[in-house]
């Protein structure tokens, strides 16, 4: 089975030596590529942009720990996805539904910002992932580099396939992609993304799912 994740993966770098250097400031901290989190068999996958410093990149799990995961794993337990509504550490009790987490870029880069080589090299991992899902399921980019790198994932047109909050595309019959603004503190706090714009992404996400 091709790789969705590689524990030991240092191809690129900077990121590498970003992680090294991070490990050295907080010793222990997990800094390393983070793993999927959730169901390996989920209908429902969430796409991610990369691990946050003082979150995944700290606990090893996606969203846990930080402030985007506040809001991200109360709407997914508010939905029947999880089984709590906070997730703090890698080793609670929380489950995921019938629900993945994963991230285009598996380790933590400066500044939240990966660059294209970075992407690139990991897409290989969301393409396999990708490969998992059966007909009929739905992955959720959060925000647009997500979105653009399950497109390369897919290897479809990027200018067939644009980003926009609450968009949705048809990929052939083996699953529905919809994207949503990313639940960062920067666009939760600005109201560029507000509770009740979320909720309704996951309420039609349940629907497609159920129906």
């Amino acid at each position: 089975m091709n790789k969705v994740f590689d524990r030991d993966c240092r191809q690129c770098p900077r990121l590498a030596a970003f992680l090294d250097q991070v490990k050295e400031k907080y010793p222990d901290y997990y800094c390393g590529p983070v793993p999927p989190f959730g169901d390996p068999a989920a209908r429902f996958l969430i796409v991610g942009l990369a691990p946050g410093m003082h979150g995944a990149n700290r606990t090893s799990r996606p969203f846990t720990g930080d402030h985007a995961g506040i809001l991200l794993y109360e709407t997914i337990h508010d939905y029947g996805f999880s089984t709590a509504a906070c997730s703090e550490s890698a080793d609670d009790d929380l489950r995921l539904l019938d629900c993945r987490i994963t991230n285009a870029v598996k380790c933590l880069p400066p500044d939240n910002k990966p660059v294209g080589a970075e992407i690139n090299t990991c897409n290989s991992f969301l393409a396999n992932e990708l490969q998992t899902l059966k007909n009929g399921s739905v992955v959720l980019a959060l925000g647009g580099i997500a979105h653009r790198a399950i497109i390369k994932a897919l290897g479809l047109r990027q200018a067939e396939h644009v980003f926009g909050h609450a968009a949705e595309h048809a990929v052939d019959e083996r699953f529905l992609l919809i994207d949503s603004y990313h639940c960062s503190r920067y666009n939760t706090n600005t109201r560029r993304l507000t509770t009740p714009m979320f909720r309704d992404i996951f309420a039609r996400i349940k629907q497609h799912l159920e129906s």
